[in-house]
């Protein structure tokens, strides 16, 4: 009984590990992609008429 316990909280600690990493990779990617489109929008603004 205790090895599987001991094999679950194994399995579970690896699984968070690995979303862990997946959510800063997408959260970096997110990022830098809202960094380059306000710049985008910043560098347009001049361009526009009224």
């Amino acid at each position: 009984m205790e090895e599987r316990t001991y094999k679950t909280m194994g399995g579970a600690g690896a699984m968070n590990i690995a979303i862990g990493v997946i959510s800063i990779v997408f959260g970096v990617t997110g990022g830098v992609l809202l960094l380059i489109g306000g710049a985008k929008l910043l560098a347009g603004r001049n361009k526009i008429l009224f």
